[in-house]
């Protein structure tokens, strides 16, 4: 460092001023900025960070990497206004540390620094189905540099040569699965129950706060197959307390008495104010933590934010604090990879660019992968050009929030997307924010397929309606009920009281309603057929269809890699299906089951007349069992994992 030097390479006028220390001048130095800077110390030595006086969120990064805060009194590191004042750290490093901080931060050494950048690893993880994907996500697409425009899906352009189908029914939400097609696709939205809301603020605890409501945010609502009970993880006032509820019929919630504050049904009361939560079933985990949860405090900028485990969901274990995120931060799981994912709302980087978005975590552990570096989170997924803003209020769409949860083959998501206005114009004028819930896939747990840009759970526009605004989603975001998914979300009414923060006021939950695998039907009113891309399946013997065509009807032949018909699996020999079910077997007249071609790669090919196709798969027995994932799982099931098929209709 010397006189006159810049100190930030972006800013020509970020200059060292003349009011530096002396014992500071000679020093070798290296900025931080925006997008965050990480590097690893090769030796042993003195590491000097100069940090702007009036941000605590550097300051906090810094400490939490064991600096400590010099005695000496602030000077003006650059300029003469307060943006420019700095206070100094120092921590003794050795070689293999890795140092890392965001935004206006200055380090220096008194030797020459010797460091490196962290490498980032090229490895590459090939997934069930074929997909090939980087190990570290750091080396996966730079999705930012898409700026506003929609974000890639390397798999849509490139997929697999063949495509395992061992894991679940197979849906046609994108082409992923089809060569051929001569049928059209539709997109399906959820339809909201006719008598929601089905919870709504009633207690003492949901309307102790001054804006009463019952949002989960994301909080839960799961089945739990141990005492075959839906379960409801949610907030009880707007930034008010933890709290629980439980149902035999998904539609009627009880609020049991917990005993932490008598008579009422609150948990984790020593830490109140959540701002958003998601909780998990881990079917995988030991019994004493098959609870988790995620929770995020108030506060302003970064904040602190816990995870812990719990053997029943109530009453939880020593929690963990996370590194800094921002409100609406959550977490989901993904199965294919076994891996935690933390969805971290961090705007602060390219706020000016996409507005608020996603940034991506993983680990193996929830609890272990608590902790992370700026540079070792990544920009993942956002709003983009192609999300209509909303026409009465006319700003840029954003992404609020992502939850996420396997369901049958693939990654299911609601992308929450916030179209406005800012909280400042809601509170002036008393209006709603308007958020509404976009369904997404993805085969890769990392890259989004967003087809349908109309919403899958709209908010209200009529004042006075339970959803006036503010749609929010749930984590495991639906249970499997027989023929369908029911989709748990908040929505709020308001006050309409302009100069408070009332369109946080009387949050309730509905429920909207699909069929089950009904986010998209490939249909014809008159004859079509649709071809597989080559497919193979190790140990499954009966094939399945999920279709509707009671009027019509649905054959299906089985080819080889040339494209002709195996000898008994023709057309001609398929047993037509003229029926509308969300599981079906298809037999050929001979008998015979696909045992013989397990391993082998081969076609499906579906010839279909006046109907609507939605999904197929290969099943191990006469079931019908996907073997796939159910999300938050529903009556009959006992994991998240579809292992009865037929045998839920017992429990309905």
């Amino acid at each position: 460092m010397k006189p006159g030097v810049r100190l930030f390479s972006d800013r020509q006028t970020y200059t060292a001023s003349s009011f530096v220390p002396d014992r500071f001048w000679g020093m070798s130095f290296i900025q931080a900025n925006f997008s965050g800077i990480g590097f690893r110390c090769l030796s042993d030595g003195i590491l000097i960070a100069l940090v702007r006086s009036d941000d605590e969120t550097v300051q906090r990064e810094l400490l939490a990497n064991e600096f400590i805060r010099a005695e000496e009194s602030k000077f003006q590191l650059f300029g003469s206004s307060s943006i420019g004042r700095a206070v100094v750290f120092n921590r003794r490093v050795h070689a293999g540390d890795l140092i890392t901080a965001n935004r206006y931060a200055i380090f220096l050494s008194p030797e020459k620094f010797i460091l490196q950048l962290p490498e980032i690893g090229n490895e590459v993880e090939t997934l069930y189905n074929g997909i090939k994907i980087h190990v570290d996500p750091r080396a996966r697409t730079d999705m930012f540099s898409f700026g506003y425009d929609p974000l890639p899906v390397p798999y849509l352009d490139d997929p697999p040569d063949v495509i395992s189908i061992d894991i679940g029914r197979q849906l046609f939400v994108d082409d992923f699965l089809i060569e051929s097609t001569t049928l059209k696709r539709v997109y399906h939205k959820a339809k909201k129950y006719d008598g929601n809301p089905v919870m709504i603020p009633e207690t003492e605890l949901e309307n102790l706060v001054d804006l009463p409501g019952v949002a989960p945010k994301s909080g839960g609502v799961w089945w739990d197959p141990e005492d075959r009970t839906f379960k409801k993880w949610y907030e009880a006032g707007w930034d008010g307390m933890h709290a629980y509820a439980t149902s035999i019929d998904g539609v009627n919630w009880e609020r049991p008495d917990l005993g932490l504050i008598p008579g009422t049904n609150a948990i984790l009361i020593e830490e109140p104010n959540p701002v958003s939560t998601t909780v998990f079933i881990d079917f995988d985990s030991p019994a004493s933590e098959r609870f988790k949860m995620f929770s995020s405090g108030r506060g302003h900028g970064l904040r602190t934010s816990f995870v812990r485990t719990s053997p029943d969901g109530l009453n939880w274990n020593e929690a963990v604090e996370t590194s800094g995120v921002g409100d609406r931060t959550t977490i989901f799981y993904n199965p294919f990879r076994k891996k935690w994912v933390y969805s971290i709302r961090n705007s602060r980087r390219y706020q000016r660019v996409v507005g608020r978005a996603r940034y991506y975590h993983e680990h193996d552990e929830l609890l272990a992968g608590a902790n992370w570096f700026d540079t070792d989170i990544v920009f993942w997924t956002g709003a983009d050009k192609l999300d209509p803003p909303d026409q009465g209020i006319g700003n840029k769409a954003q992404l609020y929030n992502l939850d996420a949860v396997a369901y049958e083959s693939l990654m299911l998501g609601l992308h929450q997307i916030h179209l406005g206005p800012e909280n400042s114009v809601c509170e002036l004028t008393g209006t709603p924010k308007i958020t509404e819930l976009m369904v997404s896939f993805s085969r890769d747990g990392y890259h989004w397929h967003r087809p349908l840009r109309e919403a899958f759970i709209p908010a209200s526009r009529i004042e006075g309606d339970w959803e006036y605004g503010y749609i929010q989603s749930v984590g495991g975001i639906c249970v499997v009920v027989g023929d369908e998914l029911w989709f748990y979300y908040s929505g709020y009414q308001g006050n309409n009281e302009p100069g408070t923060k009332g369109y946080y006021s009387n949050s309730s939950n509905g429920i909207a309603k699909l069929r089950r695998d009904g986010f998209a039907s490939m249909e014809t009113d008159s004859f079509g057929t649709l071809k597989t891309r080559p497919v193979k399946f190790s140990d499954g013997k009966h094939l399945f269809v999920n279709v509707d065509c009671p009027e019509g009807e649905l054959r299906v032949e089985v080819l080889n890699e040339e494209g002709v018909p195996f000898e008994g699996f023709t057309m001609a020999d398929c047993v037509p299906l003229t029926t509308d079910s969300t599981l079906s077997q298809v037999q050929w007249k001979n008998g015979k089951d696909l045992s013989h071609l397990q391993g082998e790669r081969v076609r499906f090919r579906f010839s279909l007349t006046n109907g609507k196709l939605y999904a197929f798969w290969v099943g191990l027995d006469d079931s019908g069992a996907s073997h796939g994932y159910v999300a938050a799982g529903g009556p009959g099931y006992t994991s998240n994992i579809d292992t009865v098929g037929r045998g839920i209709y017992g429990e309905l």
